[in-house]
């Protein structure tokens, strides 16, 4: 029993810091929160849907590719909605409603095309998992795993190590004395647009392999992740990683001893709990209000 804890706690824990992590990297440059992501992790698993289950193609190419046409959308948004509304020099109010506003259209049409009722793109039979000191774990959740792993350590070595890493960090401290050092804050947020999308994409369509899609599926997914950036500190990955795994143990702790019914309740009872007693997070910094 107890390893089945620590082994849901684990692959919980690496779906919630891949989402943490995408939401995070375009949040720190542009300062706001940005709820379509949320659709955006919804159309990796719809475009490899489309691709492998609709037009045919292999699983890997329509992975790829579905990769590819989440950060699309996500660039689209940034290019033709976001970028304009800067110009203009609207408030994050003003972007947060476009971002609402976005996210329901595109939902909608997700709903219209494919309908509501729950899809897969599994390509192989459901069988049992593969046992590990008593406790269950499909290749599939080795797989969420691992890619998450990876995904900390080639973000965080990018973040530090890559000029355009460097540039997006410059963005995140102060986007106007990076202006003044000559960074082209437009093309660092695009940037960030880009990659936030293509983790977004990757992890939506990590969860359809896993637990198959809805067109709702994003949006709880952002929420975990918003939530565990939060109290894991904006602005730190180590820290995103501290409150994915912080948030993964109470939400099984909670299922486990109490009800599934709880989840929800427990990830944002410690939400509230670190907004009273600590809002900057385990290792974030202290956000000026105007920033909020």
């Amino acid at each position: 029993m107890t390893s089945q804890i620590i082994i849901n706690i684990i692959i919980s824990f690496s779906i919630f810091t891949l989402a943490a992590i995408s939401f995070s990297l375009i949040y720190q440059t542009t300062r706001f929160f940005h709820f379509a992501h949320a659709v955006v992790f919804t159309f990796g698993a719809y475009f490899t849907f489309l691709f492998s289950q609709l037009i045919g193609w292999s699983l890997v190419s329509a992975i790829l590719t579905a990769i590819v046409a989440a950060c699309l959308i996500g660039c689209m948004a940034e290019w033709f909605i976001y970028r304009p509304l800067r110009k203009k020099e609207s408030s994050s109010i003003v972007l947060l409603l476009a971002s609402l506003g976005i996210y329901i259209v595109l939902q909608n049409l997700i709903s219209l095309f494919f309908g509501d009722e729950t899809k897969f793109i599994r390509t192989w039979e459901v069988r049992e998992g593969i046992e590990i000191a008593g406790a269950y774990v499909t290749p599939v959740q080795i797989v969420i795993i691992a890619t998450s792993i990876a995904i900390v350590i080639l973000v965080s070595g990018y973040l530090m190590l890559a000029k355009t890493g460097k540039a997006m960090r410059a963005v995140a401290s102060d986007s106007e004395l990076s202006k003044l050092s000559g960074i082209k804050s437009d093309r660092i947020i695009l940037i960030s647009f880009a990659i936030g999308s293509a983790l977004a994409g990757i992890a939506g369509i990590l969860v359809a392999l896993d637990v198959d899609m809805t067109p709702t599926m994003g949006m709880n997914m952002l929420l975990m992740g918003v939530v565990a950036m939060i109290i894991g500190g904006v602005g730190s990955i180590w820290g995103i990683v501290l409150g994915s795994l912080l948030l993964a143990t109470a939400q099984n702790l909670a299922v486990w001893y109490i009800s599934s019914q709880w989840m929800d309740a427990t990830a944002f009872a410690i939400l509230l709990l670190f907004l009273l007693f600590k809002p900057e997070g385990f290792m974030g910094k202290k956000i000026r209000r105007t920033e909020v």
